[in-house]
């Protein structure tokens, strides 16, 4: 079963490529659904799908927006470059730009999105009758709904989203950022007003109470929680799914790279039929996350897919930055401060290799000895002995 990562700028792509995805969905400035991510220019999606292929691993390109007529104008370029640069497969929602990606690039595999909200055997034998390799299915069906689809189109590769961020709205097609900010979802501008707080008022009837769960902050009624279906991997197998998927484009490189390596961990050991260690399941917790919820996968109550108190994020581990080694040292580009006498973690592809350090010194860019590193500088520590490449340090909160 192939794993799908996000990547919202080149440093992001390398990690989750080496931190074990198996392919990587990104998008150009244009027609993508994160328009407030980094995204890649031209000349990084080059970069971009060369260093991908350097490592026999694939590369999917988001063109999902529901676009109005004033868009399509500079589509048809956009999709001969990224026919000329031979990326593995487009992501499309619309049926217009899926006309105009055959039309124009009909060699290109087509992966229908999940904002598209297939949610039958039906709907996805339509788009395989036109010719789509792969369905991104919508979140909104069940284990047993899966497996039928399966069942009905065997040759029809099925994609599922196993962690990250929910849309309040079906599958992401919302209007509550249009309305109330000007930023349309559709167009990827989503500026997540479902996590605003709100207060429910009548007003022809303000003597009458309305039953909602609430605090002295008000209430987060539509406050989706992280989706995680870690512990129903083996039953994802089990519904014949080609490919898992990992929601967060605008997310950290430190979240995309360590689930990435966690995921690819339990993929291998439930290959060689091994039990998962609790440790695993830990590193999930040790990422920025809301609470977390099975969707609709299993058959969780609907309470238990939106956390009503707050839309505050758990934090456990702060994520310190990405670390170089070099001459004994080790280069860290700061995003969050440490200092002396603290404890750092730093961890890599293979979980063997992670290691644990005490700082007893930390040298500035000009190599001067320094108390502490704060964000937006560049550091070194000394190490006690050499470690891999592409390290991540973190630290306990």
């Amino acid at each position: 079963m192939e794993l799908v990562s996000p990547a919202g700028n080149l440093e992001k792509l390398r990690y989750a490529a080496i931190y074990g995805a198996d392919a990587i969905y990104a998008s150009g400035k244009n027609f993508g659904l994160r328009a407030k991510s980094e995204n890649f220019d031209q000349e990084e999606l080059s970069q971009a799908v060369d260093f991908i292929h350097s490592l026999a691993k694939k590369i999917y390109i988001t063109v999902n927006i529901y676009p109005h007529n004033e868009h399509l104008e500079a589509l048809p370029e956009y999709l001969k470059f990224l026919e000329a640069i031979q990326v593995d497969a487009l992501i499309i929602s619309d049926p217009g730009i899926f006309k105009m990606a055959q039309e124009m690039v009909p060699h290109i595999p087509v992966h229908i999105s999940t904002q598209a909200n297939v949610t039958s055997w039906k709907a996805a034998s339509f788009w395989y009758d036109l010719g789509v390799k792969r369905i991104i299915l919508a979140r909104e069906l069940s284990r047993d709904e899966i497996t039928f689809i399966k069942k009905k189109l065997p040759n029809l590769e099925l994609e599922i989203f196993v962690h990250g961020a929910m849309c309040i709205s079906y599958s992401g097609r919302c209007l509550l950022s249009d309305y109330l900010a000007g930023r349309s979802a559709n167009l990827g501008n989503c500026t997540q007003p479902c996590r605003w707080q709100y207060s429910l008022v009548e007003a022809t009837r303000p003597d009458q109470q309305f039953s909602i769960l609430e605090d002295e902050n008000g209430s987060y009624i539509l406050n989706s929680r992280d989706l995680c279906l870690f512990d129903r991997l083996e039953e994802i197998i089990q519904c014949g799914i080609d490919s898992i998927k990992i929601e967060g484009r605008m997310k950290s490189l430190y979240y995309v790279a360590n689930l990435s390596r966690t995921y690819r961990k339990a993929l291998h050991l439930i290959e060689q039929k091994e039990s998962l260690p609790p440790s695993l399941r830990e590193e999930l917790a040790k990422v920025s996350h809301r609470n977390y919820t099975e969707g609709f996968f299993s058959k969780e109550s609907e309470s238990s897919r939106q956390h009503y108190p707050n839309s505050h994020y758990i934090r456990n581990y702060q994520f310190i930055g990405p670390a170089l080694y070099e001459n004994n040292h080790l280069q860290i580009n700061v995003k969050a401060s440490f200092r002396i006498g603290d404890t750092i973690e730093i961890i890599f592809p293979d979980f063997n290799d992670d290691h644990f350090i005490e700082v007893t010194e930390i040298l500035d860019a000009d190599g001067i000895r320094i108390n502490e590193a704060k964000p937006n500088s560049t550091v070194k520590i000394l190490l006690p002995k050499i470690l891999p490449s592409y390290g991540i340090v973190r630290k306990k909160i």
